[in-house]
This record gives C-alpha cells, sequence and structure tokens, in this order.
C-alpha cells in the first residue's frame, strides 16, 4: 500500500517538476491573465457603475475581479488529459502502459495533479498580484483559506474524471477534440467562469449548482472571496457525489475499453 502510494506520488512530482521547465508558457500565461482581468475590471465597473450598486450577487467589485481570477486561474491551469487520453487510445500507447505495473487512470490523475499543481500555483500568484494591483486586497480568512484549499483538488480530481472520461470516448470516435470543446464551453457558462450563478436567473440557480461544473469553478471561487461554513460543506458534499458517481462511470467505461483492446489482440 505505501508503495503503491509512494509510486503515484513520485510521478506526480516528476509531472510538476517537468512542467516548471517551460517557462515561456508561465510568462504568455501571465500576459494573457493580464489582458484578461484588465477587460473584465473595465466591464465590470461600467456594470456597477450603471447599476449605482455596491454589490452585484453579493459581491463587490474588488470581490468580483478576484472572484474571476481565481476561476480563470482554475481554468487556464487545466492539463490537456483529454488530448492525451486520445492520443495513447489512436496510437496505440496505451497497450504499452497497461504491460507497466501501474494504473493507466491512476497514472494520469496523478500525473495530472501534479501538472495542475504548478500550473495553478504560478496562475495563482499571477492573478494576487494583479488583482492587488488592479482593486488592492479583500478580507480574507485563515478559515476561508483552509476552505478553498480543502474544495480545490476535489475539484481538479472533478474535472480529471470528466476529461478522462471524454479521452476514453476515443475508442468509439475518430477524434475527441469537438466533445472537449464543447465541455470546455460548457463549464465555462454553467460553471461561473465568466459572472457568479447569482447573477443568472434565480429559477436556474439550484439546477446549476447541482451540477458539477458549479462545483469545479464556481464553488472554490466563491469560497475563496466569501468564505461560508454551510456553503463549504454543501460545496464539499456535492463535491465528493459527483466524484463517486464519475468515478464508477470511469472504471466502466475504461473495463469496457480495455476489453476492446484484447478482443483486437492489441
Amino acid at each position: 500500500m505505501i508503495n503503491s502510494i509512494n509510486k503515484y506520488a513520485w510521478i506526480s512530482l516528476t509531472a510538476a517538476r517537468s512542467n516548471l521547465a517551460y517557462l515561456a508558457e508561465v510568462a504568455s500565461r501571465g500576459i494573457f491573465l493580464f489582458v484578461i482581468l484588465y477587460i473584465f475590471l473595465q466591464l465590470w465597473r461600467v456594470t456597477y457603475a450603471e447599476t449605482n450598486a455596491e454589490q452585484l450577487g453579493g459581491l463587490t467589485l474588488s470581490q468580483m475581479l478576484w472572484y474571476l481570477g481565481i476561476t480563470e486561474s482554475i481554468v487556464l491551469s487545466s492539463p490537456q488529459v483529454a488530448a492525451e487520453v486520445d492520443e495513447d487510445v489512436r496510437t496505440g500507447a496505451l497497450a504499452v502502459q497497461l504491460i507497466r505495473p501501474v494504473s493507466y487512470p491512476l497514472y494520469r490523475l496523478w500525473s495530472s495533479l501534479g501538472e495542475r499543481t504548478v500550473r495553478f500555483a504560478l496562475n495563482i500568484a499571477i492573478t494576487v498580484g494583479l488583482a492587488l494591483l488592479f482593486v488592492g486586497p479583500i478580507p480574507l480568512s485563515l478559515g476561508g483559506i483552509l476552505l478553498f484549499v480543502l474544495a480545490l483538488p476535489l475539484a481538479f480530481v472533478l474535472d480529471f474524471l470528466t476529461t478522462f472520461l471524454v479521452g476514453l470516448g476515443a475508442f468509439w470516435l475518430e477524434n475527441t477534440s469537438g466533445i472537449m470543446l464543447i465541455y470546455s464551453r460548457i463549464t465555462m457558462i454553467l460553471g461561473g467562469m465568466l459572472i457568479p450563478l447569482e447573477l443568472l436567473p434565480e429559477s436556474w440557480q439550484p439546477l446549476l449548482k447541482a451540477l458539477p461544473f458549479a462545483s469545479i469553478l464556481y464553488g472554490p471561487a466563491r469560497l475563496f472571496v466569501r468564505p461560508d461554513l454551510a456553503f463549504a460543506g454543501e460545496l464539499l458534499l456535492r463535491q465528493g457525489v459527483a466524484i463517486g458517481v464519475l468515478s464508477l462511470l470511469v472504471a466502466l467505461v475504461y473495463r469496457t475499453a480495455v476489453k476492446r483492446i484484447h478482443a483486437h489482440g492489441g
């Protein structure tokens, strides 16, 4: 058991170290974040001014920019899991992975977490610097930060399971990039990346908050800017249920997919 944990931890650490080598990508990500946050700041400044409101969706202008910075950091930290699984399936590399003494889904999970941890840390560092420059600090508490740190890895796992499931679609489809594009756009819109879910019609909010997309973006970001113990409990419960359901679905699809490899002698 301990050896297995050490093995996957080493895979995660190796992925994290590899990602640190691409400094040019870090620089480009910083420029992109700067442009995006600056545009959002101007748009929301006008919105707050036109509505003559100090808060929208329960957030001040400063909190809104921090919220957007968190959601952007989460989105931009996402590894290309579906594309990598797609390539492994199409090129036959997955058959080689199956003979190694590691579980392929767990290998992909820990590799993704290692890579994403580095990406998110760099993104959040840039976001904090830009947010402080544009609107200054917002009230934070140690308890709120701890709740955020607890919910964030679950959001990463939830996002991985969904994208891994999309990648497994390569067993039946020629290319899964179209499905991944749809998933990413749905996550951005229904997950609350551009605007908090409180600003959408009230009749939609219960359904949108129950969907896994909100548990990936909206939930952690909202918890960071406005920590609330009751909200955190609901978020963690939704994340846990979604991870459980998706894990079972991934296991079922993966088992079926592996049988196809053996059936074709690959």
